[in-house]
């Protein structure tokens, strides 16, 4: 069967059917109503997936329970809204405990008809709690084709996490504005339908083997990369708790690829960089110059962890789809692009004795590694010569300094939103092995000082380096000070307001700017320091900053104030692109 474009509903249900057929999907079972009709139709209709119709959805779901049981594949499930999911519950639970595999699909109305007392709608999401493996409200149905391919991606994670690490439920709630019924709408020319059909499924077989035990077949897929000439591989965002080995695994794999490795800030990998001779660290801005985006085009990306900061390298990988394998010992979804992806489920240490035994008979070509490092020594010249020489409090020049002057081993906690990003652009290699903490689950900046705290309790030296409304927000976090043990440096870079907001569209609009987005709050930092009794430290230069990494405290909370010109600072940043390009 091939996708069914009368509609946008009866699109993004055959895209739903299709990927559960290429999947190996072999049953549905569908109790009836208005609100799954676009899903019934398109199950319906599917001559790859045997469908079931059963009308009481407590029996069909201890049918479908059996169903699995036997089969050992996962069976979808299907019903409308309302209460008629609630009554798949009792077999979920069994499910669960069971460790049966079950698809969940249940339509829903639209957001904007909860909570107001429309017919049959009632909370859907998370309906389940805690049984489910997994669980998403997917979004709206869209005849987009990006919007398609995080379609196509969500039901292949789920189909995933209904069997590993172990099988169970997944539950995917469905809304659905009408109309339901396959009215044609969208008016596609046969030439387009093809090509959407041909850009959702024509590397598809790269996605489905994501389940394979990896530990058993990892060789293939090395002996495969081995016959490429142009891959990388990222070093992401990442806090694997032995550093030095996970960085040695890295450099194993790079050595044996001969892949150059772009490496996050956030990874350990810039902190140990005399394990890895392949290292790149400019490439954010690389990838700005348009002349380098289209010459150092990928075959493959291979990612480790989660994808780096860097929106340039996402929109870069994004544009062209590149084929990636995203190499972790989670089982999460780490596909934020919704691209050609393979999520290889292996630890670092399993990696790392693997590859230090693997016999490399391949022979090598070059040129595409030493294009990269040649770019990015270029880049890295330049950038520290205009960095090192500028005088003025840029903000991003204290990322710069802190990976340089800083003890070997100190521990370092990185805010979110401009503190990470300068780090991303500025933090250079060393090897230092610095332990690097974060906080990005959901990159936002709540309880950035308690965390550090945290980090810091029973610590010689751990540093902090925030902006000032990521400190404001969780000031409450000095009340430990009376109990802390241990030393925590803040290095607070006072910009008055939100930095992060100077680099999108909204800045533009100064009548709303400044009060909404950027919100300034002019506050005394030495006065709040002495409200909680914190040593506190105004920091006027840069020689002034040297001398303190070079003598640090080891006892108490210190706060060192850097004041900054968010705008200047702003505008500045971009001349440096097109400085060091």
């Amino acid at each position: 069967m091939s996708l069914d474009f009368r509609n946008k509903n009866i699109l993004w249900s055959s895209l739903i059917v299709e990927t559960f057929t290429k999947l190996g999907v072999e049953y549905a079972i569908i109790s009836p109503g208005s609100r799954s009709t676009p899903l019934t139709v398109a199950f319906a209709e599917n001559k790859s997936i045997t469908s079931i119709p059963i009308l009481d959805e407590r029996s069909a779901s201890f049918f479908a329970l059996g169903l699995a049981k036997r089969t050992n594949k996962p069976v979808v499930l299907i019903c409308t809204s309302g209460t008629a999911g609630a009554n798949f519950y009792p077999a979920i639970i069994e499910a669960k405990y069971s460790h049966i595999p079950l698809i969940i699909l249940t339509a829903d109305r639209p957001f904007q008809l909860r909570n107001c007392h429309a017919g049959q709608t009632i909370n859907q999401v998370n309906l389940y709690g805690s049984y489910p493996n997994w669980q998403t409200e997917l979004s709206l149905p869209s005849a987009e084709l990006e919007d398609l391919f995080y379609l196509r991606q969500n039901i292949i994670y789920g189909w995933e996490k209904a069997q590993f690490p172990s099988k169970g439920v997944v539950h995917f709630n469905i809304p659905f504005t009408e109309p339901l019924v396959p009215i044609e709408q969208l008016n596609f020319n046969q030439e387009k339908q093809d090509f959407i059909q041909k850009q959702l499924f024509s590397n598809f077989h790269l996605s489905i083997s994501s389940f394979t035990c990896v530990n058993q077949d990892f060789i293939n897929y090395l002996k495969h990369w081995q016959t490429l000439t142009k891959g990388i591989i990222i070093a992401g965002v990442d806090s694997p708790s032995q550093p030095e080995l996970y960085c040695d695994a890295i450099a194993s794999l790079a050595h044996i690829l001969r892949f150059p490795v772009l490496a996050e800030a956030l990874s350990p990998v810039r902190n140990y960089s005399h394990c890895n001779s392949h290292l790149i660290t400019t490439y954010d801005t690389i990838l700005r110059d348009e002349q380098y985006r289209e010459k150092l085009i990928p075959e493959i990306a291979i990612l480790i962890g989660e994808y780096p900061t860097s929106k340039e390298l996402r929109k870069w990988l994004n544009k062209h789809k590149i084929t990636t394998y995203i190499i972790t010992e989670f089982d999460d979804n780490f596909d934020a692009l919704h691209s050609n992806s393979q999520h290889l489920r292996v630890s670092y240490e399993y990696l790392f004795s693997l590859l230090k035994t693997y016999s490399n008979n391949q022979p090598y070509d070059l040129k595409y590694l030493h294009q990269w490092q040649e770019i990015d020594n270029k880049i890295s010249l330049k950038l520290n010569q205009e960095i090192g020489n500028n005088n003025k409090l840029f903000e991003g020049k204290i990322a710069w300094l802190l990976s340089q002057y800083l003890p070997e081993k100190t521990t370092i906690f990185i805010a979110n939103s401009m503190s990470v990003r300068y780090a991303e652009f500025f933090w250079q290699k060393n090897n230092k092995k610095y332990d690097i903490y974060f906080s990005r689950g959901a990159n936002g900046i709540d309880g950035t000082l308690s965390t550090a705290l945290g980090v810091a309790y029973k610590q010689k030296i751990t540093i902090l380096l925030t902006g000032d409304l990521a400190l404001l927000h969780d000031t409450n976090g000095f009340l430990i000070n009376n109990h802390f043990q241990g030393c925590l440096i803040i290095i607070l870079i006072n910009n008055n307001g939100g930095g992060i907001f100077e680099m999108l569209p909204i800045s533009n609009y100064e009548n709303v700017f400044e009060n909404y987005f950027a919100t300034p709050q002019n506050i005394n930092f030495q006065q709040l320091a002495k409200t909680y009794n914190i040593q506190y430290q105004l920091i006027q230069n840069w020689q002034n900053l040297e001398k303190n990494l070079s003598n640090l405290p080891s006892q108490n909370i210190h706060i060192w104030e850097i004041q900054t010109n968010r705008k200047e600072d702003m505008s500045y940043l971009k001349q440096l692109n097109s400085i060091i390009n």
